[in-house]
């Protein structure tokens, strides 16, 4: 495994980290808890200490089922978990980082993870009906009172963050980011790179797109979000196939991969980025990993690879529908 060092918070963590949104089953047609503890336990044997989770993923149900696997081995984990996002009873999310609400989440994050502190704590999402002052001051006054280790933005803006570390330090920054989703580039991670931020970034699988296991035959069931995510609809969802295959067939040519290693591979050397966040839910979808940690990429490959997608994919879309509402869903 690779690990990198969070800067000023004495934390470091495995470069490939598990996440856990799919576990929660929220927007992804259920859930297995059995199935999602022994994924967890799995993950600690191939060398992952990152392991990422929120609240809103099935509002409180993926934390439930980390705590669940950490029992006992809480010593072996860096939990990163969020703030930030409310949700009602019919399960309906909207942004909320008010004092009030993140002073009411860590205490419900520290019960469902069955642990007295988060190694790293990150608001989910901007919230523009709350100060971002605000914000930054009770996660300061929270790492003081020790409850959390560091502090953490996803889904940030440049100027968003530079805002935030005007009230409190930050330590981490999450955006999405993978083969097909690559605005970081031109954002976030040179801003990481300058203001010494780890960055923790999600989604280097694409959804299961990178997975190498999808086709376009494949059927998303009940509430997954891959039936309103624009990547996997036509005529889209073909192109990107394509390219996912031809990206298989130069994997297997130049190193004797598969594409899910190459997607991994990607984010890992990328400038700016600290760790790869990918999911799984059954042990066996992180067979692959040790795969991705034995290779490099170097410049030709990164061009072949730049191409296959520019010939391939002609319609891009990024992940801006997986972004929250700001406010209270009209009913």
């Amino acid at each position: 495994m690779e690990f990198v060092d969070i800067n000023d918070a004495a934390i470091r963590v495995s470069r490939l980290g598990l996440g856990t949104w799919a576990m929660g089953g929220w927007m992804w047609g259920g859930s297995d808890d059995e199935a999602a503890v022994a994924t967890i336990h799995r993950a600690l044997e191939l060398g992952v200490t990152l392991i990422d989770t929120a609240p809103a993923y099935g509002q409180g149900h993926a934390e439930e089922i980390v705590g669940r696997a950490l029992k006992g081995r809480r010593h072996a984990a860096i939990i990163a978990t969020k703030v930030g996002l409310a949700w009602d009873e019919q399960g309906n999310v909207h942004r909320d980082a008010s004092p009030e609400r993140v002073r009411k989440e860590i205490d419900d994050s520290l019960r469902r993870l069955q642990t007295d502190y988060i190694d790293i704590y990150q608001v989910h999402w901007p919230d523009p009906s709350t100060p971002i002052d605000e914000t930054a001051a009770v996660l300061r006054a929270l790492q003081d009172l020790g409850k959390i280790r560091a502090i953490g933005v996803s889904n940030f803006s440049p100027a968003q963050m530079d805002e935030f570390m005007k009230f409190a330090p930050l330590h981490t920054v999450q955006p999405p980011y993978n083969l097909f989703e690559r605005q970081a580039d031109h954002d976030v991670l040179p801003y990481a790179i300058t203001q010494a931020l780890t960055s923790l970034t999600y989604g280097a699988l694409c959804r299961g797109l990178l997975s190498g296991s999808m086709r376009e035959d494949s059927v998303f069931k009940g509430d997954d979000l891959r039936r309103v995510d624009p990547k996997f609809q036509p005529p889209r969802f073909a192109q990107y196939l394509r390219a996912v295959a031809r990206l298989d067939e130069l994997a297997q040519h130049r190193w004797g991969k598969r594409v899910i290693h190459l997607a991994l591979r990607w984010v890992l050397d990328r400038p700016g980025v600290g760790a790869a966040l990918w999911g799984a839910r059954p042990p066996e979808q992180l067979d692959p990993l040790p795969g991705a940690l034995d290779f490099s990429l170097d410049d030709a490959a990164n061009a072949e690879i730049d191409r296959i997608i520019a010939e391939e994919v002609r319609d891009p879309v990024g992940p801006e529908f997986m972004a929250p509402p700001v406010t209270v869903p009209a009913r």
